[in-house]
């Protein structure tokens, strides 16, 4: 009787445990809600090719930052994403705002996507664990980021978040955000 209370104590630990730990899985990719100040950050970041040093800090000092992570430089839907956004930066700019993507990507690869992908219209830059975590927007356990953007106002709140696996709708949705402010 004692080894069958102990077996079925163990069991309720284990379940207890998995729960946990779904809970956990379910709220890394819940995303950071607006209002929040945007973690800070530096990083390697790549732009028509070239190699740069990009802070969250010192672009927020020139206006408001579209930040969106995205899984895979040279993936279907990351390309196609990246070619959008690259299309809209000339109302990225006219509306006061920079714009830069985040993957777990190393910077060879994003010097060559930058240049062929995001038509050396904007930088992309290297999401560490650390940054993809400050974000939550972590895809499970695989090291790579969700399809997340969030527009961070100049004093480094977060007025807008769109998590979407389907590259469609963050453009307009970031751009809609950005324009707001300027209103």
């Amino acid at each position: 009787m004692t080894s069958l209370r102990t077996a079925f104590a163990a069991a309720l630990v284990l379940t207890a445990a998995a729960a946990s730990s779904t809970i956990a899985l379910t709220s890394a990719a819940a995303e950071l809600p607006k209002g929040t100040k945007a973690p800070g950050f530096s990083t390697r970041a790549a732009l028509a090719g070239k190699e740069f040093g990009f802070t969250l800090s010192a672009a927020l000092a020139k206006g408001p930052v579209v930040l969106y992570f995205y899984p895979k430089a040279f993936t279907e839907g990351c390309t196609l994403e990246a070619n959008a956004f690259a299309a809209a930066m000339p109302q990225f700019k006219a509306a006061g705002a920079s714009v830069i993507g985040m993957s777990n990507d190393d910077i060879a690869t994003l010097k060559r996507f930058s240049k062929e992908e995001c038509r050396d219209a904007f930088p992309v830059g290297v999401a560490s664990p650390a940054i993809i975590s400050s974000y939550d927007v972590a895809m499970g356990s695989s090291g790579l980021a969700t399809r997340t953007s969030y527009v961070i106002a100049r004093d480094g709140r977060i007025v807008a978040v769109h998590s979407n696996a389907d590259y469609r709708g963050h453009v307009e949705k970031t751009l809609a955000a950005v324009r707001a402010l300027k209103k």
